[in-house]
């Protein structure tokens, strides 16, 4: 019953938006709760005006349906319901964790109240979509942290201004002595509104724009999920080659940041060769990819229908060759890491989420992978260069820093592989669709990449003219900002700079 709810497809498949099921509140929250008992996972929870989703008269502009797509990682399926609410309407959450912050933003954004929300507060501080029925936007000022009584209980209170660059984000740390019970993490100070800027009119040649800087470090994943959305929506392919060059420039990006990660843990924990040797690894794969499109984090890689820049055959040499050297550097300096015993006696047992709290929180990519879920977007939902090339997912079992470290390192090794297997045997041709196709009207599509934090999903609804209606992106962040939060219980509050940084997540992906 729960499943014939949903309307099946695959990743980058376009359908019709009036087939999504407009099912009664009821059957729609069952059907949901009993997908995630059954093994599925919510990728994205949303509300969407009915006359976008619909594509029916703008009298019914005024009435909300909520969006939810499940993912069902080991049959490569996702599933699609939706159905109709009034200004309120029973909280998913207490039921299944994996609602709790997407229902906090249905609620920011369209004042739409899911009642008995455990902890319902906005989960930024934006400017809302909706009003209430006297027509009032809901208060969105600060809102009240967790507290914890009790003697010698105290708070300690970072950010939301930082040292250095970081961006802003606010963390509440309730403690006794030194341990850590509760950490509560706010974000959203940047007040960015990419997603309202998506389908803004006039918007067309700025939107590649927009996704590759929804998280700068993700430029490749933003942009790929975009592009598969948009030529999913105009039944557009792009050729092998460009499948090949994009694939490479992900898996680029995936290094770089992978090794920037591991130099970045060995500094939080004072061991300063790895420190070193990674922050200089992590500018030498930046590099190459400025060597494939001109800059460093990919901007202009990526197009609808291909990409922007091809490789000639010297290119491709000096990017193997590098490649090689950088490999040899890397795999050195992460050996001085593990094979050390004061890294490991900091890294092992340290920030510890267990498995099962992964699955109820809906983690996902290498902060999953660290505790034993095998899941990755690349082998569950295939779509490009990954269709014709398997990278199965790479996991471990604790769930700690180290975990978090060595699933990055095993990542890595694949990423070498299948670069320069693509370099060795780059297919010829094209690099660019040449077809000319208008987007099909009245469509709706979900696009999934595997970044190197983990899962993107971009989900786009067109309207009769084949403009985006309505645009929604969840960066894998999103997900897993809960995860760090629970990896601090029960540790010092001197671990926290480990344990975020081995989470490593996105505050302007979170802000969109």
């Amino acid at each position: 019953m729960s499943r014939s709810l949903f309307v099946k497809i695959r990743n980058g498949e376009a359908l019709d938006a009036s087939d999504v099921a407009d099912a009664p509140f009821g059957e729609f929250k069952n059907a949901v709760l009993d997908a995630v008992a059954s093994g599925g996972r919510i990728a994205l929870l949303c509300a969407a005006p009915e006359a976008v989703l619909a594509a029916k008269q703008p009298a019914a502009a005024d009435r909300l349906r909520l969006l939810c797509v499940i993912a069902w990682d080991e049959e490569g399926q996702l599933g699609i319901a939706s159905a109709p609410v009034g200004d309120a309407y029973p909280s998913l959450t207490p039921e299944c964790p994996q609602a709790h912050l997407f229902e906090r933003e249905i609620y920011e954004q369209w004042n739409l109240v899911p009642l008995l929300h455990p902890w319902l507060k906005p989960l930024r501080f934006h400017a809302p979509y909706g009003k209430d029925a006297a027509g009032n936007a809901p208060s969105i000022g600060h809102a009240p942290f967790f507290q914890l009584q009790g003697v010698e209980v105290h708070e300690v209170a970072v950010g939301p201004v930082h040292a250095g660059v970081i961006e802003p984000g606010h963390f509440r740390f309730q403690c006794h002595g030194e341990n850590v019970y509760h950490l509560e993490i706010s974000l959203g100070y940047q007040h960015r509104g990419i997603e309202r800027a998506m389908t803004a009119p006039g918007a067309k040649k700025r939107r590649m724009y927009y996704a590759e800087t929804m998280a700068g470090d993700t430029t490749i994943a933003h942009a790929t999920a975009y592009a598969q959305a948009v030529e999913a929506m105009s039944a557009l392919s792009a050729p092998p080659r460009a499948l090949a060059l994009r694939g490479i420039a992900l898996e680029l990006e995936r290094l770089a940041n992978h090794t920037g990660d591991l130099g970045a843990l060995a500094g939080d924990v004072g061991f300063l060769p790895t420190a070193a040797y990674c922050g200089r690894l992590r500018g030498d794969f930046l590099n190459m990819t400025a060597l494939l499109c001109g800059n460093r984090f990919g901007r202009g890689m990526i197009a609808p229908g291909g990409v922007g820049y091809d490789v000639d055959g010297r290119r491709v040499e000096q990017l193997r060759e590098r490649l090689d050297a950088a490999y040899r550097d890397v795999a050195d300096a992460v050996a001085l890491l593990f094979d050390s015993p004061s890294v490991m006696a900091r890294f092992e047992n340290i920030g510890r989420v267990s498995k099962q709290t992964c699955v109820d929180l809906g983690m996902v990519g290498p902060s999953a992978r660290a505790c034993g879920i095998r899941k990755d977007a690349r082998s569950d939902f295939p779509a490009g260069i990954f269709n014709f090339v398997h990278i199965p997912a790479v996991v471990w079992e604790s769930g700690d820093v180290f975990a978090r470290a060595f699933v990055r390192w095993l990542e890595m090794q694949q990423s070498i592989e299948f670069i320069q297997s693509q370099l060795s045997a780059m297919p010829e041709g094209e690099i660019i669709s040449c077809a000319e196709t208008a987007p099909l009207g009245n469509r709706l599509v979900v696009s999934l990449v595997e970044g190197w934090r983990g899962e993107v999903c971009h989900c786009a609804i067109v309207n009769s003219d084949g403009e985006p209606a309505y645009y929604k992106a969840v960066d894998p962040s999103f997900h897993n900002w809960m995860g760090l939060a629970m990896a601090m219980r029960g540790q010092q509050i001197s671990d926290f700079p480990l344990c975020n940084k081995s989470f490593n997540l996105s505050y302007c992906g979170h802000d969109l």
